[in-house]
């Protein structure tokens, strides 16, 4: 596992690491076991970080972790996350009583005394700006029940209005493949003030698993069933934002990129005995999957401290960290990625986050 600094915090993080959002709810049944056994596995693999929320399963998936916490002591790092509870879900609602409650339900929730990383849990736009919503924040790190604190946005100018906020540790936003702005608009600014960057949906909600078909189907309780046009919440959520038919046809033109990719061996992984290997046109194979290419294009900014890609059981998880092993993609291969995302993605997310 490669490791680097999350911000100013002083750890050093799985550069993949785990989100715990598909484990809580909202991706279709979820089994406990299966998830505690994928959490489980991700450790084994060198995972220290985990990213989960309040409202990811009402709290189902901060329990698991918190089991995972008791097995293997506090060298394992959770952030999660608050403000989604508020109802309604208004700038005004995010004030110290409030946030207060949402802590001391997470700390219950996830066994612990203080909560590693708390997060605002992408409010409306104007909290961002909010001064009394840092002072908050920063009464509750010292009253010891957060030791650092960051922020999980929807858009770049919000992130941009954040880290203008010293307590800001971190910033989590959606980066991907089909999501490449941030590394234009953001990263530079976070790198100057060195703020942690959590890429979140590395896969855009699984189309760039490759593993996604026109006639794949998802459950009435799976997101990418229900809000695929933003009927719940935020559209940039699921599949990054980018129209379905539209990302698979992306994902073709990408899929042979990675046909020279050979990971490195890896300690208690057999490369022949993993389900990575992928159907390439004119019966080729590769020794990495899309899902690994996808979060091998992420760790190519050095502004990034982690991707937080969710799996729901241990071959999820062998086949999301295996991207470690990759090699660095040639300069022909991002411009490639690049060709790939302004003729098929762009005009549809570039202008909108």
């Amino acid at each position: 596992m490669e490791y680097r600094p999350l911000g100013r915090t002083g750890w050093q993080v799985s550069a993949v690491s785990f989100g715990a959002w598909a484990i809580g709810g909202s991706w279709g049944e979820t089994d406990d076991a299966q998830s505690l056994a994928a959490l489980e596995r991700a450790v084994e693999l060198g995972v220290n970080f985990f990213d989960t929320a309040d409202v990811y399963g009402d709290g189902r998936s901060e329990r698991l972790l918190g089991e995972l916490r008791k097995r293997h002591g506090d060298h394992i790092l959770i952030a999660t996350k608050a403000g989604r509870r508020l109802d309604p879900h208004t700038a005004s609602g995010y004030t110290l009583e409030n946030l207060t409650a949402f802590v001391e339900r997470s700390l219950a929730n996830l066994g612990v005394e203080a909560i590693d990383l708390l997060q605002l849990h992408c409010p409306p736009t104007e909290v961002y700006s909010r001064d009394e919503t840092y002072a908050a924040l920063d009464e509750l790190v010292r009253q010891g029940k957060v030791r650092f604190y960051g922020v999980s946005v929807e858009k770049i100018a919000e992130a941009l209005e954040a880290v203008q906020h010293p307590g800001v540790q971190t910033v989590q936003i959606i980066f991907n493949i089909f999501r490449p702005r941030p590394a234009e608009e953001f990263f530079p600014e976070a790198r100057r003030r060195q703020v942690g960057i959590l890429a979140r949906v590395p896969l855009a909600s699984g189309l760039l698993s490759g593993k996604l078909r026109p006639e794949s189907r998802f459950a009435k309780d799976d997101h990418r069933s229900y809000n695929r046009y933003g009927q719940s919440f935020d559209q940039g959520e699921t599949f990054s934002g980018v129209e379905y038919t539209s990302g698979l046809q992306a994902v073709e033109e990408l899929r042979p990129l990675i046909s020279s990719l050979l990971p490195r061996e890896r300690a208690g992984v057999e490369l022949s005995a993993r389900e990575t290997e992928v159907s390439l046109p004119r019966g080729e194979t590769a020794a990495a999957s899309m899902a690994q290419f996808a979060l091998r294009w992420i760790l190519m900014f050095p502004e990034v401290s982690c991707a937080i890609p969710g799996a729901r059981n241990p071959a999820q998880v062998e086949e999301n960290t295996a991207a470690v092993d990759l090699p660095p993609l040639g300069e022909e291969t991002m411009r490639r990625v690049q060709e790939i995302y302004d003729g098929w993605v762009r005009e549809q997310v570039h202008h909108r986050w």
